[in-house]
């Protein structure tokens, strides 16, 4: 602002104006900052600090879209950390809660190998791992890498990994669904047959098999693992007949004489 010559350069007009602005930027920057931490535990889970579902969720939907437009390769890795249950019932939920810290740090150096990779927790002993351009075979050397450096944990039991690539032979990927019933079908052929290294949708035939055709009652997260049969209607059991000499209740009898 222009000020005469001889005038102070500021007056209390100006130090008051200074004071409003001062507490308007201070606000806008708390505000700022609280919505991002608002943000990061929307999207961070607590006890690894890796992403988690509704991060993954997002991220893969966009990577589909990017796959769709210009056909950039998208990559998930599904984990499931064997022998959690066994160390919170022998040594506590403190310790099985290091080990899921530690498979995470895990899984974090592994995929920071492979650019933009994101790594998060999906809940419980589930971890996964989601990819936008490196190719199916920089996936599985990863995902091998994952297992064993899992098996040498000094806790738990090693991890059963399951890969699903657009860049391998599963057919068409149209929705992120889809990839995630692929990595997911793979991540329970691991599991079921103790496999100590990645089973990969494509390269296992069956793997794809599994995932175009679930059982019906899949549950949650397209989970194979925990499908049970649809409960069959039970007829109405029928009721038994009366003892013989027990009392029935009799319907009150009208005197004929009273009619009339």
């Amino acid at each position: 602002m222009a000020r005469p010559v001889g005038a102070p350069v500021f007056d209390r007009g100006d130090a008051d104006f200074a004071t409003v602005l001062a507490a308007v930027v201070a606000a806008g920057i708390a505000q700022t900052e609280r919505l991002e931490e608002v943000r990061k535990l929307a999207f961070t889970d607590p006890l690894t600090g890796l992403a988690n579902r509704r991060a993954v969720d997002t991220r893969l939907e966009e990577a589909i879209e990017r796959h769709l437009a210009d056909g950039s390769a998208v990559g998930l890795v599904v984990c499931d950390l064997n022998g959690l249950k066994r160390v919170n019932d022998t040594q506590g939920h403190a310790v099985g809660d290091r080990l899921l810290e530690r498979f995470g740090s895990l899984l974090s150096y592994c995929g920071a190998r492979l650019p933009g990779a994101l790594a998060a927790r999906l809940g419980g002993d589930e971890f996964c791992l989601v990819t936008v351009g490196p190719s199916a075979d920089e996936l599985v050397a990863v995902a091998d890498e994952l297992c064993v450096r899992a098996g040498e944990l000094e806790l738990g039991e090693g991890v059963a990994c399951g890969v699903a690539s657009t860049g391998d032979p599963i057919g068409p990927v149209r929705s992120a669904r889809r990839l995630f019933r692929l990595a997911d079908a793979a991540q329970y052929r691991a599991k079921a047959a103790l496999s100590p290294k990645p089973v990969v949708a494509g390269r296992d035939g069956a793997v794809v098999r599994l995932a175009d055709a679930p059982p019906a009652a899949a549950r949650d997260r397209r989970r194979f693992r925990d499908a049970r049969p649809d409960p069959q209607p039970q007829e109405p059991a029928p009721r038994p007949a009366p003892e013989r000499g027990a009392a029935l209740e009799e319907a009150p009898v009208r005197d004929p004489g009273a009619d009339g």
